[in-house]
């Protein structure tokens, strides 16, 4: 078989790939962004106040398989798009996370001393997270697609960009650790905000530039800006992550990780993220 046509097959290969992960994600968008992030927020809080069974409670192959299946409209948004200048630039944040996470665990720079207390999935060491990079990137990904939407063409200039979405990584985190500090999930030596130090967001500074970095060395931003607004659920992670942690922040009563949360639903909502149609025609279907 010539080399042209095992590329050719290979090439029908991924699309076919792609064409089923966009069918599955446009099918089920409704049961992804809102069925998942809202049981999950409910079993992880019935876990933190012990009321699972103790091969239900905090079950880590559940925490990890429910993150991945809220992860697939990203990851299908931007399937198309990666190629090998992507694979590299990504694998190599994917080093960058597991190194600065090592680091932390052993140091407590630059994050702050911490420690795990709840399993999230298996781990590499007996701490380190196997499955971070599937926590980390699309932190980084959700946030640079939508401030790359909010920006517009501001986005061109980057000191502009990077302060943005350096911005919007640390408001990210803002919602998700004082979420995850209440449920257990790890634990600082020293609070400050809602149990988070505030060297946790310096160290968050750093990784955001590189992260950041790391992006717009992986795709064209036109080609990105391009795909993200011709894909409808690309964001629905994002949709998922204000409400799952917004609900956690909130039955905590940690308001101000809500209303940050909040912020990021009305970034959805300007840039007609949240498809109230979705839910329409699931009504339709069960109510047919």
């Amino acid at each position: 078989m010539s080399e042209g046509v095992v590329a050719s097959a290979r090439s029908v290969d991924r699309r076919d790939v792609e064409a089923l992960l966009d069918r599955l994600v446009r099918n089920n968008r409704f049961t992804i962004a809102v069925v998942f992030p809202v049981t999950g927020a409910l079993l992880l809080l019935a876990s933190a106040e012990g009321l699972l069974p103790e091969v239900l409670s905090f079950n880590p192959y559940l925490v990890l398989l429910g993150t991945v299946v809220m992860r697939l409209p990203l990851v299908g948004g931007l399937a198309p798009l990666l190629d090998r200048r992507a694979a590299l630039a990504l694998g190599a944040l994917v080093a960058y996370a597991y190194g600065i996470e090592a680091v932390g665990l052993a140091t407590g720079w630059p994050y702050g001393e911490f420690s795990y207390g709840v399993a999230l999935g298996p781990t590499l060491g007996g701490e380190l997270p196997l499955g971070l990079p599937v926590f980390f990137l699309p932190l980084v990904l959700n946030s640079y697609l939508l401030c790359l939407l909010l920006l517009g063409e501001r986005a061109n200039n980057p000191t502009v960009r990077l302060g943005t979405v350096i911005a919007a990584v640390i408001a990210v985190d803002l919602v998700l650790d004082p979420g995850a500090v209440a449920l257990g999930f790890w634990s600082y030596a020293e609070g400050g905000y809602y149990g988070v130090p505030l060297s946790n967001y310096a160290g968050w500074v750093l990784s955001a530039t590189v992260s950041v970095l790391a992006v717009d060395l992986a795709f064209s931003r036109a080609a990105l800006l391009a795909r993200v607004r011709e894909c409808p659920y690309v964001l629905d992670d994002l949709v998922s992550f204000v409400l799952l942690w917004g609900g956690v922040n909130a039955f905590y009563g940690a308001w101000v990780p809500v209303a940050v949360a909040g912020l990021f639903a009305v970034g959805l909502v300007r840039l007609d993220r949240f498809d109230f149609r979705v839910w329409e025609r699931v009504a339709g279907r069960q109510s047919g």
